[in-house]
């Protein structure tokens, strides 16, 4: 996947291995436009940038409301949980849920650093293998004043 981010791009291998279904439900939504303009709504310093809240976190619609960005998600059902051995090592996507482990919709998460302690707890479900020093530059914040976006995102394959 490719997400276009105001400082550049940013290349994601997706991990059917570990989580298809986790995978299946975001290329669905990102062929559906549903992440265009959504905010980067959580976003510390040392851990990890979080956004997909395409509910509230959408900029460009009229749900779009900054102080409930975090808590929506999209009109596709919650997925069970599909944990892995694989490290949250910088770079690592992953789902964002709730305290129930089979709540993951659409938001996600970027780790800007070695997260291991949330390792068979999330799902992880792609990896940047290039453009994270564009991730780095997210403005940060919880929650973010002003917050950058996700400028666009598209899968690869889809891309002419």
């Amino acid at each position: 996947m490719i997400i276009t981010l105001k400082d550049g791009d940013v290349t994601i291998a997706l991990r059917p291995d570990l989580a298809p279904k986790h995978v299946e439900q975001i290329k669905k939504l990102v062929r559906q436009g549903a992440y265009d303009n959504v905010a980067f709504h959580r976003v510390i310093d040392g851990f990890m940038a979080q956004t997909g809240d395409v509910k509230f976190g959408n900029s460009s619609k009229p749900s779009f409301a900054p102080s409930r960005a975090g808590m929506g998600g999209s009109e596709k059902p919650d997925l069970k949980a599909e944990f892995s051995n694989a490290n949250h090592a910088r770079g690592t996507c992953s789902m964002a849920r709730s305290q129930n482990p089979n709540s993951a919709n659409s938001q996600f998460f970027i780790c800007f650093d070695d997260a291991a302690f949330l390792n068979r707890q999330y799902t992880v479900w792609g990896q940047v293998i290039e453009g994270m020093d564009n991730v780095d530059k997210i403005k940060r914040g919880e929650p973010v004043q002003d917050p950058d976006k996700i400028v666009s995102l598209k899968v690869a394959a889809d891309v002419k």
